[in-house]
């Protein structure tokens, strides 16, 4: 089991929470849950209503749209983060490769987070913007 220090400290590794002060996280910290999934197991399915976000620990996933391999993530990569935030269908199938340990936040925690604390919108909209910048610019 993760402590929630040790939560804290991994989500600064987080691309998505980067930006946000230590004190700010532990409540993100407090929110997630642990999971883990055995290889070949499905964490995200393409086409299902997203609920959640998965934070990669440890372990590496492939994201298949379609059944063609995207790409393939692993420790401090996130998945689902789209889907949480638009209520969209998800736009891909993200199974483990190897055995993955994975933080999940819920759409409802993460939303009353996001109500509670602004600077993690902030944050988290910065993010996103500087990765929508980066693929059209590709």
């Amino acid at each position: 089991m993760i402590s929630t220090v040790e939560r804290v400290l991994f989500l600064k590794t987080i691309d998505l929470f980067q930006q946000i002060p230590g004190e700010d996280l532990v409540r993100v910290a407090q929110i997630a849950e642990e999971m883990r999934f055995e290889p070949g197991e499905t964490l995200l399915t393409e086409g299902e209503l997203g609920d959640s976000l998965y934070l990669i620990v440890a372990g590496r996933v492939r994201v298949e749209k379609k059944a063609r391999v995207i790409t393939e993530l692993g420790e401090r990569e996130c998945v689902g983060e789209m889907a949480i935030l638009d209520s969209e269908p998800r736009s891909a199938t993200v199974r483990a490769l190897d055995g993955v340990l994975a933080l999940k936040i819920e759409r409802e925690d993460f939303y009353d987070l996001l109500n509670e604390k602004s600077e993690i919108a902030q944050g988290i909209i910065k993010v996103l913007t500087r990765r929508l910048r980066r693929t059209t610019e590709a």
